[in-house]
């Protein structure tokens, strides 16, 4: 079999799927995707293919205006029906109301969700459509974010940031007379998704020393090869250059389907994913405006590999941990949590005490295995991680905020962001490894 890298996307979205040396079977739920002008024309008949008639198509007035004057038309000289429901909000997040407001717009004669638009109208798209157990589909209007192709949904539950795992949508359509003149932030944040990929390959194979957790080669190679792909375009994105819409859209697919292919967001998101997720928090508990996932995930990144510069001349002292971990105060740690998540603290303590996540024993564990695998850790970091200062320059190009306080964050939220990332999900994280070593709380990493 040809590594993931090599295949087209044809090849990597083949029905029977793959059995790889890792010894799974990957599948990705995705059959028909189409990138490139005019792509939308393909969509009555990747239509027809699935079997499905009457969409229900959802958007937001921004979605709408960019783009339904050329789904429309393509809808209408094929002769298919659909209902149409417009989020009245300029900025929808992917909650429980916004779910509530489909729910409530739903038309029954309706045999599928298509979704038009990028990051939180693809995933509302994505459950809204399990739970109703119809295919969904999605005409993209920016290439922004990387889960087009993946199975999970990012979400806000309780007013927590959760990743919930469905299925991804059927047909993807990337139609770049429509993503070229995506506002520019938008550009940006696709950028940011994807330069993420440093980290997260990284985290992922440190976890993989660390906890024994599921690793992948194969998948973490086409996450590199997409990753590539971006960064070689990074140029022709600022211009909008065609060919450089392309390949970014393409190379946000890809890294899409790879966490199909895993299964869970591993491949794809590490601690610069929780800034942004705590950041988001954060807007929401003071009714603030959200910046777009991918700026603030290129941010994080930033800060993540700021960190790993540190950590890669350290020296893991044995004694500093287990006196961590020996003189934990429950106490001291759930005030941590009330001053960081307020109202959510509680749901995020007893959902950490339900995982084990203070577990001594487990800490032991972990510990051992950091110390056994020390110069294999940073070796990794050196193998995955760009320098700052390229990661620095690659996101000059695009004119990119470069720091916390560019998108109205202090220093003490960053800190906090840091702090809560390993508390909100069951995830081994950089944050994680700092924790174990006993330096999480007690050194500025910032």
């Amino acid at each position: 079999m040809k590594p993931f890298s090599q295949m087209n996307l044809a090849e990597l979205i083949r029905p029977q799927g793959h059995e790889c040396s890792c010894g799974r079977h990957h599948h990705a739920g995705a059959r028909y995707i189409k990138i490139g002008s005019n792509a939308l024309d393909a969509l009555p008949g990747f239509m027809k293919e699935l079997g499905v008639r009457r969409p229900f198509i959802i958007a937001d007035q921004n979605t709408h205006k960019a783009a339904w004057h050329f789904l429309e038309p393509v809808l209408r000289d094929a002769g298919i029906a659909f209902t149409t429901y417009v989020f009245h909000k300029e900025h929808v997040e992917p909650d429980e109301a916004a779910l509530g407001s489909l729910v409530m717009a739903f038309d029954p004669a309706c045999d599928s969700v298509l979704a038009l638009g990028s990051g939180v109208l693809n995933d509302l798209g994505k459950v809204f459509a399990h739970a109703l157990r119809l295919p969904s589909m999605v005409v993209a209007t920016a290439p922004s974010m990387d889960g087009y192709a993946s199975d999970n949904a990012s979400m806000i539950r309780d007013s927590v940031k959760v990743s919930l795992y469905n299925a991804c949508p059927q047909v993807i359509i990337a139609d770049t007379r429509i993503l070229r003149d995506a506002p520019l932030r938008m550009l940006q944040a696709g950028l940011g998704d994807m330069l993420a990929k440093y980290v997260s390959i990284c985290e992922w194979r440190v976890s993989h020393l660390v906890t024994g957790e599921y690793y992948c080669e194969n998948i973490a190679g086409l996450v590199r090869a997409s990753l590539k792909r971006i960064v070689d375009s990074v140029d022709g994105l600022k211009n909008r250059d065609n060919q450089a819409i392309e390949n970014v859209t393409e190379g946000l697919i890809l890294s899409g389907i790879a966490m199909a292919f895993a299964q869970i967001s591993r491949p794809a998101s590490g601690l610069e994913h929780y800034f942004s997720h705590l950041w988001e928090m954060m807007a929401l508990q003071r009714s603030l405006p959200v910046e777009l996932h991918g700026i603030q995930v290129g941010i994080g990144t930033l800060l993540t590999v700021a960190i790993w510069e540190r950590i890669k001349h350290m020296t893991p002292s044995q004694k500093q941990a287990e006196h961590f971990i020996q003189s934990f105060d429950e106490n001291t740690w759930t005030q941590m949590l009330d001053d960081i998540f307020g109202d959510t603290a509680k749901r995020i303590q007893q959902a950490a005490i339900k995982e084990g996540k203070n577990d001594p024993a487990r800490h032991a564990q972990r510990l051992e295995n950091t110390l056994k695998h020390w110069a294999e850790i940073i070796k990794i970091a050196q193998e995955e991680l760009p320098s700052l200062t390229e990661l620095e320059n690659i996101m000059r190009v695009m004119d990119m905020p470069m720091s916390p306080q560019d998108i109205g964050f202090s220093t003490e939220d960053t800190q906090n962001a840091l702090l809560g990332s390993r508390e909100i999900r069951d995830k081994y994280l950089t944050s994680s490894l700092l924790r174990d070593l006993g330096v999480l709380y007690t050194q500025d990493w910032l």
